[in-house]
C-alpha cells in the first residue's frame, strides 16, 4: 500500500513538470521581439532542467521503494553484481544535509576504486577509515598498508571530516595506496544547551552516515570500518576473509568485530588465537557488515551516538556479532570526542595479536547459531560453579573450565571488578556476553560469568 502511494507521488510529479513545461512554451508565443525570445529561451531551459531533476527523482524514489519493499525477494544464486544503495535514503531520513549530498557523492564515488568483485568471484572488501584532525592516523594507515595482502580486494579509502589540512596532507601522501574522500558538508549542528558538550558525536554520526552511503553506492557487498585510532594484527585481513561468508549464511549475525571488549592479556588465552565467539553485545572497533544491513540502517540512522543507537533492541533485533578471543585491532588513541573514556583502566592494556592465524582454512560452521547453540550454551551449564574466592585462590580441585554464577545487577558489577573485566552494560547487554554468558580465562583456567539456567534475557534497566 506505502509502495502505490509513493509510486502514485512519482507519476504526479512527473504529470506535473510536463505540464509546466508546456505551458511556458505556449506563453513564449511564436512572434516575440529579441528580447521575449531570450526569456523564452532562459525559461525553456530552467524547464527542461527542472524536468531532468524530476525524472532523476522519481528514478531515486523508485530505486528506494525497490530497496526497502523488495529487499527480502529471493535472488538467483548466479547473481554477481550487487544491489547499489541509493544515497536518497539517507535524504529522505532527514539525517544528511538535501544540499550537499547530491554532489558529494558523485565527486566521491568517482575516486572510490569500482571495481567490486575479483576475477575469480571473490567479493572486493573496501576498509573505510574514519579520520578527521588527527595527524596520527599515519599510525593507523602504515599499519594496514603495512599487512594488506592485496591491494586490489582491499582498497584503503580514508573518509575525513573536519576539513584539517595537516591531516589531509599525511593522507595524500600515500598516494595511490588508498582512496581519499571528504566530507562535504562542514556546517556546525545546532543541539538543545544541555547536549552542547557532545556535539562532536552528532558529527560522527553525520560523518558515518555519508561515508557508508558513499561507500556502498559504488556496489560492494562488504565493507570494513577502522576508526583513525586504531593498530591491526597482522591476520586482520585474513580474519574478515575467514568469516565473511557467515553473514550471508546466518540471518541471525550482523556483523564481524575484530574487538574483544575484555580483552585484556591478563584474561584472554594466548594459546588459543583462532578461537572465536557469538556475543550480543556490538562491539565495533574494527568491524565489517553487509549492503543488506547498511539498507536496513541507512533509512533511519540516527544524528548522534549512533554505536548506542545500534545496540538498542529495535536496531539488534535479537542479532548477533561474531568476536575474536584475541583482539586483532587496538586503539592508541586516548585523546578524542571520549576524552579517553576507559583508556587507561582498559582500553590500553588490550592484547593485539601476533600470530597469524589460517582463518580460511578453519571450518566456521560451529559459530553458526544452532551448531553453537547446541554446543556452547549447553555444555556452560554443566560446568562447576565456584566462586569468585575459589578462584582468585586457586582452590579448585578439578580440571577444566567452571562457571560463576550471578543473578542481580549488582552482583554482576561487583563480580566484574574483581575479576577486572569491563562492567558496564549497553541496553542492558553486558560487554561480550551471548545470552548473558561472559567468557573469559583466569588463572590458566576458562571462566563462564552466566545467569542462572531459567534466565530470560536481558534487561533494559540494568543499563
Amino acid at each position: 500500500m506505502r509502495s502505490r502511494k509513493v509510486l502514485l507521488v512519482i507519476g504526479f510529479l512527473v504529470t506535473w513538470t510536463y505540464a509546466t513545461y508546456y505551458l511556458l512554451m505556449r506563453q513564449t508565443g511564436i512572434h516575440t521581439s529579441w528580447d521575449q525570445a531570450h526569456h523564452a529561451y532562459r525559461i525553456n531551459s530552467q524547464a527542461r532542467e527542472a524536468n531532468l531533476q524530476s525524472h532523476h527523482l522519481a528514478k531515486n524514489i523508485f530505486e528506494f521503494v525497490k530497496m526497502k519493499y523488495l529487499e527480502n525477494q529471493p535472488k538467483p544464486p548466479s547473481a554477481v553484481s550487487t544491489p547499489q544503495i541509493s544515497i536518497v535514503a539517507a535524504e529522505i531520513s532527514a539525517e544528511l544535509p538535501e544540499q550537499h549530498v547530491a554532489k558529494a557523492a558523485k565527486v566521491a564515488t568517482a575516486r572510490i576504486p569500482w571495481k567490486t568483485y575479483l576475477a575469480t568471484g571473490e567479493p572486493v572488501f573496501p576498509v573505510l577509515v574514519f579520520a578527521c584532525n588527527r595527524v596520527s592516523v599515519k599510525k593507523c594507515i602504515d599499519n594496514l598498508v603495512q599487512y594488506r595482502p592485496s591491494i586490489e580486494q582491499f582498497p584503503i579509502i580514508v573518509s575525513q571530516d573536519c576539513g584539517d589540512e595537516p591531516t589531509k596532507e599525511v593522507i595524500l601522501s600515500y598516494g595511490n595506496q588508498v582512496t581519499l574522500i571528504e566530507q562535504p558538508d562542514l556546517s556546525d549542528i545546532t543541539v538543545l544547551p544541555k547536549e552542547k558538550k557532545f556535539k562532536g558525536y552528532y558529527k560522527i554520526a553525520r560523518h558515518y552516515g555519508w561515508a557508508l552511503n558513499t561507500t556502498f553506492g559504488v556496489g560492494f557487498e562488504f565493507v570494513i570500518i577502522v576508526e583513525d585510532d586504531l593498530n591491526v594484527a597482522p591476520d586482520f585481513f585474513e580474519y574478515f576473509l575467514g568469516t565473511h561468508h557467515l553473514l550471508k549464511q546466518d540471518p541471525s549475525l550482523w556483523c564481524v568485530s575484530a574487538w574483544n571488549d575484555n580483552g585484556k592479556a591478563a584474561v584472554v588465552d594466548a594459546a588459543q588465537p583462532e578461537l572465536l565467539y557469538r556475543t550480543d553485545f556490538f562491539p565495533g572497533l574494527g568491524w565489517m557488515l553487509t549492503n543488506e544491513l547498511w539498507a536496513e540502517l541507512s533509512v533511519k540512522w540516527p544524528k548522534s551516538f549512533w554505536d548506542d543507537w545500534i545496540r538498542h533492541p529495535a536496531q539488534r533485533k535479537d542479532r548477533v556479532c561474531i568476536r575474536p578471543e584475541i583482539s586483532r585491532t587496538r586503539t592508541f588513541g586516548k585523546i578524542g570526542v571520549s576524552n579517553g573514556l576507559f583508556f587507561d583502566k582498559y582500553l590500553k592494556h588490550i592484547k593485539l595479536s601476533e600470530d597469524f592465524v589460517k582463518f580460511t582454512k578453519i571450518n566456521m560452521s560451529y559459530l553458526l547459531r544452532d551448531n553453537y547453540d547446541n554446543t556452547f550454551l549447553q555444555r556452560v551449564y554443566t560446568y562447576p560453579i565456584v566462586t569468585y574466592d575459589e578462584l582468585r585462590r586457586n582452590l579448585i580441585r578439578i580440571e577444566g573450565p567452571v562457571r560463576i554464577q550471578y543473578t542481580t545487577r549488582e552482583q554482576y558489577k561487583r563480580t566484574t571488578k574483581m575479576l577486572g573485566l569491563m562492567d558496564d552494560f549497553k541496553s542492558g547487554v553486558p560487554r561480550t556476553a551471548y545470552h548473558g554468558i561472559v567468557s573469559f580465562y583466569y588463572n590458566k583456567r576458562r571462566v563462564h560469568l552466566a545467569p542462572n539456567a531459567n534466565w530470560k534475557g536481558y534487561e533494559l534497566s540494568w543499563s
